[in-house]
């Protein structure tokens, strides 16, 4: 949290990743040979891919089980990371026998892993024998929080996004979104309830929760069940660029902290960064983030701001913020209820976007800090492994024109897009 008193940049955890040049688009000979032996064609269902109520049915309508053993088979996966039911010791053989034919416990497939001398860590998953996504684990004082994906690309065209410019190939299944929290906290050591190495999800990785909302809120529920990962519900927090209708929705059926994606303070200026704002306005968009803090009283918004040099960073952008955040929190009738984390842009190849410097960026917080706004300025983490804020990037077979017309932009520009 900032110190208000001062413009220090001060620490915050993993947010939307907005930039990166992680992995190269288009073939990798070490992708293609790791994915191609992710299994295709198998029928079984994968029990990564339900939730504690979906599993209970499974067991009693699929298989004529008692309820009860859906408890049993969370507990061997999520909390002692078994995928062989032979394994699972307290089920009887035949059920054993029964789970094999009619069930799987698959993850995401491991392609590499990378450590980053201060401590982050970033995976690189297949997701098919063609496609992969990158989550990104990053720790701290008290806490560790795991940077989560949700679509392989991405379909909106944020420009100053580095997964844009990669395209958009398919929404991840509920198994490939939780997959990638299990590989992590198997990786970590991390035990539910006991040894909690793993204490926050961020939905911020690749793509755009909302748009996949189903599979998301899914993996989100296996995230906060104690027979899951057993994270409060304010320590799981999805963000969105803004898909009002979704928001909605969201605050309805789940219970998690909400990030927005907001980047400017009027419509001309978010529209030329955020497509999306043509369809839903900061009016409408800041309508339904009030409306979402009015179903999770005592909870506040937050609202990501990426900082770019001389486009959304000057004195007249700070004061727009400041008075759409004090109209949020009046209309909200909580202080605080909007919450600012500001974001220094991280360049990637072929961007016309810039960072600022850091006095500009602490004479933006200033601003807002002097305006009473909780406002922090996130610490670029794990930029030596292409793992920073901005910096997730997997391997998308793009089923737009965006990844090939980038490709053509970097090659007129003479830039290297290479990992």
């Amino acid at each position: 949290m900032s110190d208000t008193s001062t413009p220090a940049i001060d620490i915050t955890l993993l947010g939307e990743p907005q930039a990166g040049d992680g992995m190269a688009v288009g073939a990798s000979a070490q992708v293609a040979k790791a994915a191609s032996r992710i299994p295709a064609g198998d029928s079984r269902t994968n029990i990564f891919d339900l939730d504690r109520a979906s599993l209970e049915r499974f067991f009693e309508e699929d298989l004529g089980e008692k309820r009860f053993r859906a408890q049993q088979v969370m507990k061997w996966i999520h909390h002692r990371y078994a995928t062989d039911f032979a394994d699972m010791t307290d089920l009887g053989k035949a059920l054993r026998a029964k789970l094999e034919e009619r069930a799987v416990v698959r993850a995401p497939q491991m392609i590499f892993d990378k450590a980053s001398e201060d401590g982050t860590h970033k995976w690189l998953l297949g997701m098919d024998p063609k496609n992969a996504i990158e989550a990104v684990f990053i720790p701290d004082k008290g806490r560790g929080t795991l940077c989560v994906s949700s679509q392989v690309g991405c379909a909106l065209n944020c420009q100053f996004c580095s997964t844009a410019t990669q395209g958009f190939n398919r929404n991840l299944t509920t198994a490939e979104i939780i997959g990638q929290v299990w590989i992590a906290a198997r990786h970590l050591g991390n035990v539910p309830h006991q040894r909690r190495k793993l204490t926050n999800v961020v939905m911020m990785g690749m793509g755009e929760p909302l748009m996949n909302f189903d599979n998301v809120v899914r993996a989100m529920s296996i995230m906060r069940d104690d027979l899951g990962y057993g994270l409060a519900n304010k320590r799981v927090t999805l963000s969105t660029a803004g898909v009002v209708p979704m928001i909605d929705r969201l605050g309805e059926e789940s219970d998690v902290s909400l990030a927005v994606s907001l980047h400017a303070p009027t419509d001309e200026l978010r529209t030329s960064l955020v497509p999306l704002n043509k369809k839903y306005p900061i009016a409408v968009l800041m309508d339904a983030c009030v409306r979402y803090a009015q179903r999770k009283r005592g909870s506040s918004v937050t609202f990501e701001y990426t900082l770019m040099k001389d486009v959304n960073d000057q004195p007249e952008q700070a004061r727009g913020l400041v008075k759409l955040m004090q109209e949020f929190d009046r209309r909200v009738q909580m202080k605080d209820a909007a919450k600012v984390n500001l974001i220094p842009f991280n360049p990637y190849p072929g961007t016309r976007f810039a960072r600022p410097t850091d006095e500009a960026i602490r004479a933006f917080q200033k601003q807002l800090n002097s305006a009473g706004m909780i406002a922090p300025v996130r610490r670029t983490r794990g930029d030596d492994i292409d793992a920073a804020c901005g910096q997730l990037k997997g391997q998308v077979m793009d089923r737009t024109r965006r990844s090939a017309e980038h490709r053509k932009h970097l090659q007129a520009s003479g830039v290297s897009d290479a990992a």
